[in-house]
């Protein structure tokens, strides 16, 4: 997504663009998200920011790309118990929740807005912010739109061996020379540049995520459970000492609940953290684990208070992500290798959501 993104913004401003993917067609974090554009989650400054700003950029894509599936339904994190409400009813009160559009609604108000949550919930936050893309068909309906103009050449199946200046070389002996060259490598730290990329704060994360059949329900915003207070940075400021400790299962996974429906009716629901710079998960494992995905579905059906419409695929994927040691307020990497050669990675779990305002600085960096 971020290559196609710095693809797009570079037709907007008048150039002729070549990406050269090395899959037939994305097969890494790109496409295996939850499609979903989060900004109620974002820490504030320069994150919330550029949250703020891709969500409008994402908005005005959609009304030219149809095919990316664009919803702003918005999404309800969701209070299973008294604890749960009264975090959030603070985080509510607070001037965070201002900046995201973000309110508390009591159960009854939470089941008006997504009458899909039929448990016995104690209330939600509601973010007018949030909103949802189809990841897995995203990719392709914005080249479509971009080859249009007949300044874009998309070369999928090639991968980049070697780069000399702005002229870089396929695999298959091709060379492609421009006056610019991004390089979005996600959490291929290894190819390309690696030279760079090596010396960069970054590390990897791995996550599992699932998809159930269609349903016979219509969620109208996305949803996440209370956990996700205790993984993204704008609750960071919360007391959730009160909060009812998690299953070791959640604990040891680094697990959270969000749970977004598909255009053809199914839900995609996730998620776990491990990451490649903690020794007790190296290397990563090359299968599945069955523990994390029964506490991601018992969260889920306690919100919907039914069962989940059997599990269709299961999959793991990794995405580059800014480690710890990077620079305070850094949001991704951003690094000149030399004039007119930028390296862009490391947005984390926030790839999808600002892919576009990454690619607009991006530009506005290099100028003309």
């Amino acid at each position: 997504m971020l290559g196609t993104m710095h693809a797009w913004w570079a037709l907007q401003r008048g150039d002729e663009v070549v990406q050269i993917e090395c899959d037939a067609e994305a097969r890494s974090a790109s496409v295996r998200n939850f499609g979903l554009v989060w900004v109620s989650g974002r820490r504030d400054g320069a994150e919330l920011d550029l949250a703020l700003r891709a969500r409008e950029l994402w908005e005005q894509i959609g009304v030219r790309v149809s095919g990316l599936g664009f919803r702003p339904h918005g999404s309800l994190t969701v209070a299973l118990d008294g604890a749960e409400a009264a975090a959030m009813q603070a985080y509510a009160a607070g001037d965070g929740a201002r900046q995201r559009r973000t309110e508390w609604l009591d159960g009854a108000g939470a089941r008006a807005v997504n009458p899909a949550v039929g448990g016995v919930v104690a209330g939600a936050l509601w973010c007018h912010s949030d909103a949802i893309v189809e990841s897995r068909v995203a990719l392709a309906a914005m080249r479509t739109e971009m080859a249009v103009n007949g300044r874009y050449r998309f070369i999928a199946g090639r991968r980049v061996r070697e780069r000399r200046g702005t002229e870089v070389i396929d695999h298959c002996g091709e060379r492609h020379g421009g006056d610019a060259v991004i390089v979005c490598t996600g959490a291929e730290h290894d190819g390309l540049d690696a030279e760079h990329l090596s010396a960069a704060p970054l590390r990897r994360c791995r996550l599992q995520m699932m998809q159930t059949a269609p349903a016979e329900l219509s969620l109208t915003t996305s949803i996440a459970d209370a956990d996700s207070m205790r993984y993204y940075p704008a609750y960071e400021h919360l007391d959730l000492s009160g909060l009812a400790p998690q299953p070791p299962v959640a604990v040891a996974n680094r697990m959270q609940l969000l749970m977004v429906q598909r255009l053809d009716g199914s839900l995609t629901i996730g998620d776990t953290h491990t990451y490649d710079d903690d020794p007790t998960t190296q290397p990563f494992a090359f299968d599945v684990d069955e523990a994390p995905y029964g506490h991601l579905i018992e969260r889920a059906e306690a919100i919907l208070g039914r069962s989940l419409p059997p599990i269709q695929r299961r999959w793991a994927g990794v995405y580059s992500q800014l480690a710890p040691t990077a620079s305070a307020g850094a949001v991704y990497h951003h690094g000149e290798i030399e004039p007119g050669v930028v390296a862009v990675t490391g947005p984390g779990g926030r790839g999808m959501t600002l892919a576009p305002a990454i690619a607009e600085q991006t530009w506005e960096r290099l100028g003309t």
